[in-house]
């Protein structure tokens, strides 16, 4: 297998002003080899990590986060390990903390303005330094979800966490999904203490590094964190900290410890002010995926928050139609997580148009599924996993739809291993690259979660067209017990097929309109929207 055969070279990640592929500055390729990348399931598992990590650190050690949303009371364990707390404790020990938070929009529209400055604050009066970043394209935000975590004086502990989990409220749940007691407010239909399915990347070695420039670009940005007037009166009234200090130099990237490569994928918008290391964006992820699914064979494997939008829909339904061999696995939210008169349509019309573009292209070839659990109350999924063939794996804070790969600013980490899987099917892909242990374990991993399987038992899961049958099997039988009004045992597995949303055509027209515009907006440049290319 060459590399670069899944991978992007720097000249097809598109953005010449970035100096990420090449900082190492010896000719390397745009990717990291030697890493270890283990893959952390559930809020609460991560949690437990980066409490583990950020309590260990000393004096001297740097830690630097970005975050979508960040609540200073969300408890990452027991009693007393709460976001702020763990962060401003590390401050105090002389540890350089230092946040990148979206500045968010008004609270009144269910946005976090309020706990992200709050943190911020916190941060800030402890010693540490916490931003609050505006610098997004108009209706946009800063998604990004990583911690890097650098030690002065012990560089064999140095990590990185990177992938869809926030440091706030609804995060903290477990394989059980009893859901976090501390609530974000949401759609009724998950109750008191959603359910909440997730995902992290907990990375070790030379990758590290590449998400610390990630950091360092945004950081070292001379762009005022606002051009808001008012945004900047109310700064210089409560005195809030706009101008970001200087960094202390980077320290070479840690040593190799592992077998998995990692490629750190990213999406800026087009905007004005220009990004300095992007400045006519960076939509990485979005050729990524096209690069990737135009080698797909056998299996995609998909669990998002979204898939939506006709642009990103076409990428896997050109893969389908192109490949009669090819599956799709979906998992999705059965329901959006708001439910207003406004944003409930406009989630709703999105998906429907997916997914009727990918079910057009390969009838009998798509499964697609929500979850819930053992008490029957659905489960958000909030994960944006996808693996192809068992080869390429990626994690990370983009979803599937035009915002995530055009729009807001994203990070993501694709994964190969070197070590074969010597399980079969040994080969899925066409090209006879062989299945590797990591992307085969993540995808088994989820499908023993969601069937409701012990460790170990997934020998019938291994090959894509069984996994195909069996999540088939399990969500029809899950959901003729609940149209049977729950007669009998439950059957096992957490399964059920996702329904198609009905919409009249006089909602679809309008809700249409108000999906393209705020719900998915794109930030390409003019050229790239009209030629639909990334």
């Amino acid at each position: 297998m060459t590399d670069q055969e899944w991978f992007l070279t720097a000249a097809e990640r598109g953005n010449h002003a970035t100096e990420l592929d090449h900082r190492r500055g010896d000719g390397a390729a745009a990717w990291s080899g030697g890493n270890t990348v283990t893959p952390l399931v559930h809020g609460a598992t991560y949690f437990a990590r980066l409490v583990e990590v950020v309590t260990a650190t000393e004096a001297g050690d740097v830690i630097m986060f970005t975050d979508w949303r960040g609540d200073p009371d969300e408890r990452l364990d027991e009693p007393g390990a709460e976001v702020s707390r763990v962060l401003c404790e590390a401050a105090g020990r002389g540890v350089i903390v230092k946040g990148l938070i979206w500045r968010s929009h008004w609270d009144r529209l269910a946005f976090s303005a309020e706990q992200n400055r709050h943190l911020g604050e916190d941060i800030n009066a402890a010693g540490g330094e916490c931003i609050r970043d505006m610098r997004v394209r108009p209706g946009g935000s800063h998604h990004q979800k990583f911690v890097v975590v650098r030690h002065a004086r012990h560089p064999e502990r140095d990590v990185a966490f990177a992938g869809g989990i926030d440091l706030c409220h609804s995060r903290r749940d477990t394989s059980e999904h009893h859901g976090d007691p501390q609530r974000q407010p949401m759609s009724d239909v998950y109750g008191p203490h959603p359910p909440w399915h997730d995902i992290q990347l907990e990375i070790r070695g030379p990758a590290v590094g590449d998400l610390e420039f990630s950091f360092r670009e945004r950081w070292n940005d001379p762009t005022p964190v606002s051009l808001n007037p008012a945004y900047r009166v109310a700064d210089v009234l409560r005195r809030d900290d706009d101008d970001p200090s200087t960094l202390p130099a980077q320290p070479s990237d840690p040593s190799p410890v592992g077998t998995h490569l990692v490629q750190v994928l990213r999406t800026y918008p087009s905007r004005r002010p220009r990004y300095p290391f992007a400045p006519d964006g960076e939509r990485s992820i979005a050729r990524a995926y096209r690069k990737v699914l135009a080698r797909a064979h056998r299996l995609v494997y998909v669990e998002d928050q979204y898939l939506w939008s006709d642009d990103v829909a076409s990428c896997f339904a050109d893969a389908l139609a192109a490949n009669s061999d090819l599956l799709l696995v979906a998992v999705i939210p059965h329901h959006p997580d708001q439910d207003g008169r406004l944003s409930l349509p406009m989630n709703l019309v999105g998906r429907r148009q997916a997914l009727d573009l990918l079910n057009a292209a390969a009838p009998g070839r798509v499964g697609v599924y929500g979850i819930e659990n053992h008490h029957s109350n659905p489960v958000y999924v909030h994960a944006k996993v996808c693996v192809i063939d068992d080869v390429w794996a990626s994690v990370g804070s983009d979803n599937f739809n035009r915002r995530s790969w055009t729009h807001d600013s994203e990070l993501s980490c694709a994964v190969i291993d070197q070590v074969r899987d010597i399980r079969e099917p040994r080969v899925v892909d066409r090209h006879g690259d062989g299945a590797r242990v990591f992307a085969r374990n993540l995808r088994l991993e989820l499908a023993r979660e969601h069937l409701d399987r012990d460790p170990g038992d997934d020998a019938d899961l291994v090959d894509p067209g069984s996994l195909f049958t069996a999540f088939a099997e399990a969500a029809q039988r899950l959901q003729h017990w609940h149209d049977s009004e729950r007669t009998g045992l439950r059957p096992p597995g957490r399964l059920r097929p996702y329904q198609l949303p009905r919409l009249s055509p006089s909602t679809m027209r309008w809700a249409g309109l108000a999906y393209r515009t705020v719900a998915d907006p794109d930030g390409r440049p003019r050229h790239l929207r009209r030629t639909h290319t990334f």
